[in-house]
């Protein structure tokens, strides 16, 4: 289960995809994520995904 909180979720999400994950869809499937969910909930919070960073900014 992902944390609601969208700070903490932005924080295990990065962390996550640093060690662990080669890109967002990676990290979904192991979560069991929605992408798009996961998205739209770090955007209100004013972060989006750089795939070439393979993080949130």
């Amino acid at each position: 289960m992902l944390p609601r909180d969208p700070i903490i979720l932005l924080s295990y999400t990065n962390t996550q995809l640093r060690d662990r994950d080669a890109d967002l869809d990676s990290f979904c499937e192991k979560e069991n994520a929605d992408k798009a969910q996961l998205c739209a909930v770090l955007a209100e919070a004013g972060y989006t995904y750089d795939a070439a960073r393979n993080q949130f900014i």
